[in-house]
């Protein structure tokens, strides 16, 4: 039941306090095109938070910086050339309510 131990890091004291939530959609939905994708977010390291979703998107990713200038080189070096991926769309954090709660059991 337990899958690990981690600390949990303030990110602006770290410098990444800079999130955005970015919406993947996939040009294809083949086998070997997720594959591809998976394996190319998964290398990223400022992608912090990736779930593939039922319907349009397909996928959410949450991705910390330091700051925009920061954001915009990981998009345009890293995220615009993931493999399979058609579109991606961004929307900027405002603020986090509620973070890396506890399961309610």
């Amino acid at each position: 039941m337990i899958t690990g131990y981690r600390a949990s890091i303030d990110t602006n004291a770290v410098g990444l306090g800079f999130q955005t939530l970015v919406f993947v959609t996939m040009r294809e939905a083949t086998r070997d095109s997720i594959r591809a994708f998976e394996d190319g977010v998964s290398a990223i390291p400022n992608v912090v938070d990736a779930q593939r979703l039922f319907g349009e998107p397909d996928y959410l990713l949450r991705v910390v910086a330091a700051d925009l200038d920061d954001f915009q080189g990981i998009y345009d070096d890293q995220l615009s050339a993931l493999p399979g991926m058609q579109r991606l769309n961004t929307t900027l954090v405002m603020r986090t309510v509620v973070d890396d709660r506890d399961l309610p059991l």
